[in-house]
């Protein structure tokens, strides 16, 4: 399935496609991502970047060794968080146009989350050391 989306001031214009019509997305509650985007998180798990338009205006920010953060350097719109071992982008959802059917499947670095707020949903939770265990056992 292949979805798009733009920043606010439409200098970057993405098309993604992603694994299946029914996108999982997963709430990051680490603390770059609550000061990067002044909350948690909402991402697409992951997708494959297949067109941008604009790159010209796209940043990419080395936030750690092994990932980097897209944002439009006009308006600051993020636009994606790179996890660079697995050749692997996660989308905010917000940035994806509507249409998308949507699963709340998991939340990460829960341990680090604030006590201000929660969700709902039942969703299967890792903490900062499960998330990073479970990137090495993938390499």
């Amino acid at each position: 399935m292949i979805a798009k989306g733009k920043c606010l001031c439409g200098s970057v214009e993405l098309e993604v496609e992603l694994a299946s019509p029914e996108a999982e997305i997963a709430a990051c509650h680490c603390s770059m991502c609550r000061n990067w985007l002044g909350g948690p998180m909402l991402a697409i798990d992951s997708g494959i970047l297949k067109a941008v338009n604009g790159e010209s205006s796209i940043t990419r920010y080395q936030s750690s060794e092994w990932a980097e953060r897209g944002f439009c350097n006009k308006c600051g719109t993020s636009l994606f968080y790179y996890l660079k071992p697995a050749d692997q982008y996660h989308f905010p959802v917000g940035l994806l146009d509507g249409g998308l059917q949507i699963k709340f499947s998991h939340q990460i670095f829960i341990d680090e989350k604030p006590e201000y707020y929660s969700f709902s949903n039942e969703t299967h939770n890792m903490t900062g050391a499960e998330v990073f265990a479970h990137f090495e056992s993938e390499q």
